[in-house]
């Protein structure tokens, strides 16, 4: 099964708000989702992003692929680099 980190829309018309979510690829936009890890608000000024880096790590280190978008609030939040990091210790090791 293939798994993806994308954003799911929850908001009102013109009050966008997205879910970070874990998905099957082949599952809608707005379908079932495996665990919800975020939740990103960019209307706010600073676009308000929270996030469970922990479990954010854990379903990358699983295989879990980000899309573009997901990608830069990822590497936003610095969790890229330490998945980064991760994948380097463990090659060494």
């Amino acid at each position: 099964m293939a798994v993806r980190l994308r954003l799911k829309r929850i908001g009102t018309n013109k009050r966008p708000i997205f879910r970070i979510v874990v998905a099957d690829v082949r599952t809608p936009r707005d379908g079932r989702v495996i665990e919800s890890i975020g939740v990103y608000n960019p209307l706010q000024k600073s676009a308000a992003l929270t996030l469970d880096e922990e479990k954010a790590l854990s379903w990358l280190q699983k295989g879990a692929r980000p899309t573009a978008t997901v990608r830069e609030l990822l590497s936003t939040a610095g969790v890229l680099e330490r998945f980064a990091g991760l994948r380097k210790a463990r090659k060494s090791a």
